[in-house]
């Protein structure tokens, strides 16, 4: 077992215990559980764990929360642990979630603290790797506390306002980005109903970026689940209410795991959703409309939306009309489907290649939107300059220039900071 297919990670307590595990948010160490681990390891073996490239743990990536519940697992298979508990906060609650619906038979009883079904939207995920890749971690480090914290605490903590800036300064800028792309993808709104344990949702009370709202969303997906609100904390609420948060774990955990200890849970009945039936409408549509819904027509649509943002796509799918609907079609089945899925080349490749052509052809309007793209896709700005530069050797110096007037006021709209140094929007992405 390589150390790319486990998780660095640390257990206190009896080793005869029954086992807690505790997932991090983005952007912190097990550092975070540090306050509840002396009453915790009192009833549990608790076993912490960083994330990729996070604390001094090495830095293979992973970009979505399955890959995340799957090195965790490894990592309990490698300890000869096979059922526990678990509790993970942001990010480490996705993974929980994504841990009671890949492995129903090994999760004894669940807390999700600030969490959420899915978190903000995956534009605004994709659009925070853009703004790492150009200026780095250390803005949005600077900008940690006043989301993870309620004013009033951070004044009071310097120390841990310090530290928490240096948690995010020192991760990883790549395994980061990654774990952007685990939230930009993570939406378990369809499959709560499948969480088959007891769980805890906890909250604080004035976290801005999953504010109780998300929480209540979570309560009503899963069959057996129960809402604590935490008074005076934003979003890393173990760290600025620990005692709170240990009692409600402690009182959870001890009755979950008392009720199943006669044996593991049953598996959770699997929902399965039934398409609507075609035939119906196929005959109100022409054959041609009907053939258009192929597997590269999906195919299409997700790659579309991963490489150019659902607000790109949704502006573009509603300005279509009779006149123009099979045109979309063709577009997203042909050219994001059959196209941009081929494995020949990446997709930072193919954005080079885009740009290249879009200037030699003077599509000015396409190459904004496809320089976006290129940013989407892990191109940095020195990297875009380059490609434009090229093109004056071979498309023409106008090309060129006109080119790198659209690249420039794209990429100034792309990479400000300024969002990310104002107050967390409900369910922005910050620290999760």
């Amino acid at each position: 077992m390589t150390p790319a297919q486990t998780l660095q990670h640390r257990t206190d307590g009896p080793e005869d215990a029954p086992v807690l595990v505790l997932g991090p948010a983005l952007g912190t160490t097990w550092h975070m559980w540090d306050r509840q681990i002396p009453e915790l390891t009192r009833h549990w073996r608790v076993l912490r764990f960083d994330l990729p490239g996070h604390g001094g743990s090495p830095a293979y990536s992973a970009d979505s929360t399955d890959a995340f519940a799957e090195r965790l697992l490894a990592t309990l298979d490698r300890l000869g642990v096979e059922r526990f508990g678990y509790a993970g906060c942001a990010l480490g609650g996705a993974i929980g979630i994504q841990l009671a619906l890949r492995a129903p038979q090994r999760v004894t009883s669940l807390a999700l603290i600030s969490s959420s079904p899915r978190f903000a939207t995956p534009d605004s995920w994709r659009q925070r790797g853009v703004v790492i890749r150009t200026n780095g971690l250390d803005p949005i480090a600077r900008t940690t506390p006043e989301h993870w914290f309620t004013p009033a605490f951070a004044a009071a903590q310097p120390a841990i306002v310090e530290w928490a800036i240096q948690m995010v300064r020192t991760t990883d800028p790549g395994c980061y980005i990654a774990a952007c792309e685990a939230l930009a993808s993570f939406d378990a709104k369809e499959a709560l109903g499948r969480i088959g344990v007891g769980t805890l949702v906890v909250a604080g009370a004035e976290d801005q970026v999953t504010p109780p709202a998300e929480a209540r969303a979570l309560v009503a997906g899963i069959h057996d689940a129960r809402l604590a609100i935490v008074p005076g904390a934003s979003h890393l609420t173990p760290v600025e209410q620990p005692g709170a948060v240990t009692d409600l774990l402690i009182r959870h955990f001890t009755t979950t795991w008392q009720e199943s200890a006669a044996g593991p849970p049953a598996p959770a009945p699997v929902i399965t959703h039934v398409p609507p039936q075609v035939s119906a409408v196929a005959e109100l549509e022409s054959p041609q409309r009907v053939a258009l819904r192929t597997d590269a027509y999906d195919t299409g649509m997700k790659v579309r939306r991963e490489v150019l943002g659902d607000a790109h796509v949704d502006r573009s799918l509603a300005g279509s009309d009779a006149f123009t609907e099979e045109f979309q079609h063709f577009i997203t089945r042909y050219a994001w489907g059959e196209v941009w899925t081929r494995t020949g080349i990446d997709r930072r490749t193919r954005s080079v290649i885009t740009l290249t052509a879009l200037v030699a052809r003077g599509h000015h309007d396409e190459l904004g939107t496809h320089t976006r793209a290129a940013l989407r896709n892990g191109l940095t700005p020195d990297e875009i300059k380059e490609v434009l530069l090229q093109t004056a050797v071979y498309c023409g110096v106008p090309a060129a220039n006109a080119a790198f007037a659209v690249a420039q006021r794209v990429i100034r709209e792309e990479t400000t900071l300024e969002d990310h140094r104002q107050p967390a929007r409900e369910n922005e992405p910050h620290g999760n």
